[in-house]
This record gives structure tokens, sequence and C-alpha cells, in this order.
């Protein structure tokens, strides 16, 4: 991932729509995954609708949550290509 705010945010602003799992480091050797669609991105903020399955509607990170790697994305490509 790169290794500045603004490269992470145009990254993001490239791939809007696109299906994403995101790994949050919730604690110690702990983490939660959860599954949705990249939707907004704001200058400190971006936004993932998640799947009907999840409990929220929609989860926000900070840049920085991925800058220090409190969260992981990973882009499902293959998903996108099948829709």
């Amino acid at each position: 991932m790169p290794t500045s705010l603004t490269a992470i945010k145009s990254q993001l602003d490239a791939r809007l729509g696109e299906s994403v799992v995101v790994t949050v480091q919730v604690g110690r050797n702990k983490t939660l995954v959860r599954h949705g669609k990249l939707s907004e991105t704001f200058p400190a903020v971006f936004v993932i609708e998640l799947e009907k399955d999840e409990n929220l509607k929609r989860v926000s990170y900070s840049y920085t949550d991925i800058l220090t790697k409190n969260i992981e994305i990973e882009f499902n490509a293959d998903e996108d290509k099948e829709a």
C-alpha cells in the first residue's frame, strides 16, 4: 500500500463501487472481517456499505487506519467481473 495519505485516497477514489473485504485489527490478536462495497470517499475518511448479512449498514474508516495498518483492504476483482 502507498506510504502517503494522498496516495491512499487517490487509489481508493479510482476503485469506488468495487467489492471489498476489510480486515480490522480489533485488539490483541483479534480481527474482524467485513464484506461490502466502497461507496464514498471524503477528505479524511471513506465509507463502506456493508452486505445485508452484517449488523450495520455502513462503516467509515480514516486513511490513517490503512497507513498505520489498523485495517487491511482487499478488493474482490473476481466478484466484480461476475456481477
